[in-house]
């Protein structure tokens, strides 16, 4: 048996035309003496070991044997963890700002998408659901080894409606006719204007032909939007229920971005199943969200995290404000009415910000026991990712770490159960290793 080598960054590029690239079936990893977070329990489990063979957990406990060129990392007793999912991601829109998305160069711009895409996974998060944004090239580069990143569950663009959350477009833009070219930010694939069902299954069809594994709406106003005030709902009943209905069709889904409870309710009531944000929501609407069996999406959009990023005195700003004075109020409903609630970051525009994904975790320990803030970054949000169904763009179980599953593993330099904290700074994981290959480990 070999010991592991420092592999920090390591780029394993796979000879797969196609698919998915994985370890190589004979390889084995060997990890000794850890104790288990496995995705569900409130525990850790008792000092044992865990041997990874290609990219799935083969067995776990008492090792009987293993190959002579098997990797071995040494644990001491460290927590051995599935690799956390963030469930509201946007792939290639953290690096560049909004002027370089709707002007500048697009290769550019993928170059700091799969640089971030880097960094991503080694900040511990294996997976990530990308709400936005035109990732299939990059979730192919992935994929097959190119450049280290998580895997991707792609939406592609975001579709929106004329004035809606995702138009982007300067006034001279209008008025908006078919003969005319497609604005910039639709060019790039960044988000679709649709204003009526027929476009929007066309806008839909489209997402679904480049492969994307979920369909992603803006049912209300937005913050970042210059042109859509927070309190008003965009797409008709009868837009959305296209949109639902092109989805249902490839065995998928729609989430849609609402604040409010109006938007909520009728997208709820178009078939929408996942809401991302729902911080402006009453308490009927929580209530009618628990008897629909609706997904909340939810991210920690506090003060500490949210509170400075757009000009005091803007249009942003104010509703920054509004959004962030509703964020208690949401995980208090979501936890009365024990809503199915994902977490996420929702991070746009912001290097910096992206680099406090972790602390954005963390910071859940306002409302959630360490317990129950590792299982919404694991197996609950690998719950959420199974609604995509034969859209999902690989095969197996994430989110838990049990014989047959997936080889998303991190291990952490203590107990997260006991200090959350721990989370917070990615130094503190001292090995990451995604689809049975090691892509850090800080041990030796």
């Amino acid at each position: 048996m070999k010991k592991s080598p420092n592999l920090v960054g390591t780029v394993l590029i796979s000879m797969l035309f196609f698919g998915v690239a994985s370890a190589d079936e004979a390889s084995e990893t060997l990890f000794q003496n850890v104790r288990i977070f496995d995705g569900k329990s409130a525990a850790l489990s008792e000092p044992t070991s865990v041997i990874v063979r290609g990219n799935q957990v083969a067995e776990i406990g008492p090792i009987s044997s293993v190959g002579e060129e098997a990797v071995v990392i040494n644990g001491n007793g460290r927590t051995l963890m599935p690799g956390l999912i963030d469930a509201h991601w946007h792939t290639m829109m953290i690096r560049q700002t909004p002027e370089q998305m709707l002007f500048g160069d697009v290769g550019f711009s993928n170059i700091l998408a799969a640089a971030e895409a880097t960094a991503t996974l080694m900040r511990g998060f294996t997976t990530v659901r990308d709400l936005g944004g035109p990732s299939f090239g990059l979730k192919q580069a992935v994929d097959l080894g190119v450049v280290p990143g998580p895997r991707i569950w792609p939406s592609g663009a975001i579709i929106s409606v004329t004035s809606g959350h995702g138009d982007f477009r300067p006034m001279v833009d209008l008025p908006r006719e078919s003969s005319k070219p497609l604005s910039r930010v639709e060019q790039v694939g960044g988000a679709m204007i649709a204003d009526s069902p027929d476009e929007v299954r066309l806008r839909v069809r489209e997402q679904l032909m480049q492969g994307a594994s979920q369909i992603k709406l803006t049912a209300g106003g937005g913050v970042s939007s210059p042109h859509s005030p927070l309190d008003v709902s965009t797409f008709t009943p009868e837009e959305l229920r296209a949109a639902v209905d092109a989805a249902n069709n490839w065995g998928t889904y729609v989430t849609v971005h609402a604040y409010t409870s109006e938007a909520v309710r009728r997208a709820i009531d178009a078939g929408v199943k996942v809401i991302e944000h729902g911080q402006l929501i009453d308490d009927e609407t929580a209530k009618y969200m628990a008897e629909k069996d609706i997904w909340l999406s939810a991210q920690p959009i506090t003060e500490e995290f949210f509170g400075n990023m757009f000009p005091p005195g803007s249009d942003q700003a104010a509703k920054a404000q509004e959004v962030i004075s509703g964020s208690d109020r949401l995980y208090q409903l979501a936890k009365k009415y024990h809503l199915k609630t994902a977490f996420g970051t929702d991070v746009l525009f912001s290097e910096a910000m992206a680099r406090r994904q972790g602390e954005m975790l963390v910071s859940l320990k306002q409302w959630y026991t360490p317990a129950e803030i590792l299982r919404q970054a694991t197996s609950t949000n690998a719950d959420l990712l199974q609604l995509s169904g034969l859209r999902s763009p690989y095969i197996g179980r994430l989110g838990v770490v049990e014989k047959g599953a997936l080889a998303d593993l991190i291990l952490i330099d203590g107990d997260p159960l006991i200090n959350i904290d721990l989370l917070a700074d990615s130094e503190n994981i001292r090995v990451i290793m995604k689809d049975g290959k090691v892509y850090k480990n800080s041990l030796e």
